[in-house]
């Protein structure tokens, strides 16, 4: 008898099991999801959007709870009707409503295979593969094509740089400069001056970086890091510029005065001196001059090979002035060159006549006064 009686809750057991998974799939049948974009591949980053109509097959309306299951940590999305944001849904009989599912993949994802299922309550699972192509990134890059320069300390170092925003959030970077004391770095992004810059997601803005050395900046290499920065990411790009320093010069005397005096015919020995005032040595300094028309001038030495920074050269400038020269201020340039600078001296020189011709003028006069003498006495008795 027990026997039967179990044999007969099983067999009862088994019919409404029939009975109930026919109902179910009764149920998934009439009504159900779908979207044409089943699997997808896709970059980092990229944002999907999977149009999903709900048919509703049977005879009478249904209402279903609409919900995102399996959906990646750290991916967003967004399930709408039109304009609204959704959760639930109620179709007609024998109709279908189109609904948008927008999924923003992050950029910072690994390569491979994602999956999860959009669930219209106890009705139909429709699921969804996305294939990531390749690695995913979060960060921010600053690269330059050009992060190397050389010059004198007097350039001005113009560096051209890519900031790039490789986040899924808009950034506001500030930007600074590690640089020796004495140089001065400007930023301009976008053309504008400025300390700061913004940058949508997944872009880049170029950022033009002006280095400018102090004038007497010894000659070395010099390595100045650029950091862009924000609380959530931050990227660093280092210029080298090699300075060969600094060209100047100064020609003169030894005592700082620029006139003399000569007597027409005569020559004059002046003690010049050259200083190098740059932080570069000056090398095959030659030695020139501007003169009057038939004076001469010549230099011991003519040429000097090398002057060390801060050092000096003395040397020595003979001027022949022309025997017809008349009394009065003359100008005599000297001029020290070398390929990168120069320098001039300008000294006003005073030309005297020679003492014959003052005695000479002596003598005609008492000649003169003297043969008036004799002629008025001569003469005057007449």
């Amino acid at each position: 008898m027990s026997v039967h009686v179990n044999f007969m809750r099983f067999s009862f057991s088994v019919f409404l099991g029939i009975i109930l998974s026919c109902n179910l799939q009764l149920k998934a049948g009439d009504f159900e999801l779908y979207t044409a974009f089943r699997r997808i591949s896709v970059p980092p980053g990229e944002s999907i959007d999977y149009p999903i109509d709900v048919i509703n097959n049977t005879e009478s309306t249904k209402e279903a709870d609409l919900s995102i299951t399996g959906m990646p940590s750290g991916w967003n999305y967004t399930l709408k009707y039109g304009a609204y944001v959704i959760r639930q849904i109620s179709v007609l009989p024998g109709e279908k409503k189109s609904l948008s599912l927008t999924v923003q993949v992050p950029l910072k994802v690994n390569k491979g295979t994602y999956r999860f299922q959009v669930v219209a309550g106890d009705f139909f699972v429709l699921p969804l593969v996305v294939t990531i192509s390749e690695q995913g990134t979060f960060k921010t890059e600053f690269t330059s094509t050009q992060p190397y320069m050389e010059g004198i300390a007097t350039s001005m170092f113009n560096f051209q740089a890519s900031l790039n925003n490789s986040t899924p959030e808009r950034q506001h970077y500030g930007l600074s400069a590690d640089a020796p004391a004495g140089w001065v770095v400007t930023f301009r992004p976008n053309f504008r001056q400025a300390t700061s810059v913004d940058i949508e997601a997944n872009s880049k803005v170029d950022i033009a970086i002006d280095i400018d050395p102090p004038d007497r900046a010894q000659a070395g290499t010099y390595r100045i890091p650029i950091r862009a920065f924000t609380k959530e990411t931050s990227a660093n790009l280092d210029f080298e510029v090699v300075i060969t320093g600094t060209y100047g010069m100064t020609l003169t005397t030894p005592t700082g005065l620029l006139s003399t005096s000569v007597t027409a015919g005569d020559n004059k020995r002046l003690a010049l001196i050259i200083n190098n005032t740059g932080s570069s040595e000056l090398r095959n300094v030659t030695i020139g001059s501007e003169s009057p028309i038939n004076w001469k001038v010549e230099f011991e030495p003519d040429r000097i090979d090398v002057i060390e920074p801060g050092g000096s050269v003395r040397l020595f400038a003979t001027i022949d002035v022309d025997k017809k020269a008349i009394a009065g201020d003359y100008v005599v340039t000297f001029e020290s060159v070398v390929a990168e600078t120069s320098s001039k001296a300008t000294f006003r020189v005073i030309v005297k006549t020679p003492m014959i011709w003052g005695w000479l003028g002596i003598f005609i006069i008492v000649g003169a006064l003297g043969l008036v003498f004799y002629l008025f006495r001569k003469y005057g008795r007449r």
